[in-house]
């Protein structure tokens, strides 16, 4: 195949107000703003560029799975059990909307939080393969 994607460019989060959740992206997750209007703000953050597009307050990232769960659509990578903990106990310290650490039935471990909108964010223990060997992470 002659065209094929090569990686994630950006990812579109809807927000109430650009300006209030990209300060909270900046306090709260370290991210690092590159522009801002009254209609969006880009940050970069986790190896990605986000942009945080005012939206209706009703929409979100989140959707509804078949079981009726809210699901998020973003997993971010940690290296490690150990890396998890410590990210679980300073989103806490921070104010950030987290759940607990669960135990998902599959390698690793997981949580969620929350942003400013209530858009959903899950946080996993292990840094994938292709990652890790690519960047190489031990």
């Amino acid at each position: 195949m002659k065209g094929k994607l090569h990686r994630v460019g950006t990812i579109y989060i809807p927000v109430s107000d650009p300006g209030k959740a990209a300060e909270w992206y900046r306090e709260k997750l370290d991210a690092k703003e590159n522009f801002r209007n009254d209609e969006k703000a880009i940050m970069d953050f986790a190896n990605q560029s986000f942009f945080l597009v005012k939206a209706k307050s009703s929409e979100k990232l989140n959707f509804t799975d078949d079981k009726d769960n809210e699901h998020f659509t973003v997993t971010f990578e940690v290296n490690g059990l150990m890396e998890l903990e410590k990210l679980h106990k300073a989103f806490m310290k921070k104010g950030i909307n987290v759940g607990d650490i669960e135990d998902r039935g599959h390698p690793g471990r997981n949580f969620v939080f929350y942003d400013l909108d209530r858009n959903k964010f899950d946080v996993w223990s292990e840094l994938s393969p292709d990652f890790k060997e690519r960047y190489q992470i031990d």
